[in-house]
């Protein structure tokens, strides 16, 4: 939509993944831009999503790597500081914050979560950057994916129209959120229904994904994996993993979904942990899905065939059946 995006991200903390880790699954992507190659890639292609360089936000850079083996990954001052410094830092004068709620979120309440998105946007206000939350449901996994390569696969399905509901939905909700942001003011009477419209016609013409295109090719990625997913790092392993219950699903506990991809090997159990790109789980069977005794309710990916037995013990465990349709909560909350 023509609006300059520069996104700093992280890498995975405790059983949530990092985008910087998934952007490297795709083959020659460079994550550590300079500030000089930053600017020029928003210059020519409106974006740039980086990790953070010695020269931006440093010191968050080493409290982010301690906080994973110091206890401290759910403290909500350092989320609130880690997460508005690299924002700041990278100069956005509007920014837009999506607050996971649920088992999959560091937040586990909506109490916790409202603090977390009250304390940010106070942050940002003082530093006089227009700063909007919203909060989003993270008690069910997002999309069908876990794991880097599975989730930026997931990204580009989503992007050629092709996505799972949920992360289609939230996805068009946060750029909706990002349009209005940066179209309106005083003199503009913009309705908030127009961005949506907006939103939806940049993705479904294709817009966007011939932006993710560019991203890749302006970062050193090979932009062929758009076409071709077989260029990404294939597992050594896959592994049905089958239902012992009848019924629907009534929630999938996310924490416990994140804990098995980890073993899998799709995040870090230590600081010096290598991470598996191509490791992971897909879910088959969603929340508010009919299943069978028998039938298949997710796959696992790795290259560590020892971890198999136990991560789908804790999937088979993160699953909860009930004898009719449950309903399903809200993607956002607030």
């Amino acid at each position: 939509c023509g609006i300059p995006v520069v996104k700093m991200s992280g890498r995975g903390l405790g059983f949530t993944g990092g985008t910087i880790d998934k952007l490297e699954s795709i083959p020659g992507f460079k994550v550590d831009l300079s500030k000089d190659e930053i600017i020029r890639n928003v210059i020519k292609y409106g974006i740039s999503l980086t990790s953070q360089s010695e020269n931006i936000a440093p010191a968050d850079k080493k409290l982010y790597a301690l906080r994973d083996v110091t206890a401290t990954v759910e403290s909500i001052p350092l989320i609130a500081s880690s997460v508005m410094c690299k924002k700041i830092a990278a100069g956005a004068d509007k920014i837009l914050l999506d607050v996971k709620c649920g088992s999959g979120a560091f937040m586990k309440t909506l109490e916790q979560a409202l603090k977390l998105a009250g304390l940010m946007t106070d942050i940002g206000k003082k530093s006089n950057r227009e700063t909007v939350a919203l909060v989003s449901n993270m008690d069910l996994p997002l999309g069908n994916a876990i794991g880097n390569t599975q989730e930026v696969i997931e990204a580009l399905e989503t992007l050629k129209g092709r996505g799972p509901d949920d992360l289609t939905s939230i996805s068009l909700e946060l750029a909706s959120q990002m349009i209005y942001l940066a179209w309106k003011d005083d003199t503009v009477d913009l309705e908030f229904e127009y961005c949506r419209e907006k939103a939806k016609e940049i993705l479904y013409e294709g817009k966007a994904l011939c932006k993710m295109r560019d991203l890749i090719k302006a970062q050193g990625g090979n932009e062929e994996i758009i076409k071709d997913y077989n260029l990404f790092k294939q597992p050594v392993f896959s592994y049905e993993v089958k239902s012992e219950e009848l019924g629907y699903v009534e929630s999938i506990n996310a924490n416990l979904a994140g804990k098995a991809s980890v073993l899998l090997g799709a995040g870090r159990q230590t600081k010096e942990d290598r991470i598996d790109h191509s490791a992971g789980i897909y879910i088959y069977k969603n929340a508010g899905m009919k299943v069978d005794i028998g039938e298949t309710i997710a796959m696992l990916y790795t290259d560590n065939k020892n971890a198999i037995n136990e991560a789908s013990e804790i999937v088979k465990e993160s699953y909860k059946f009930c004898g009719y349709p449950p309903e399903i909560k809200p993607l956002i909350l607030a």
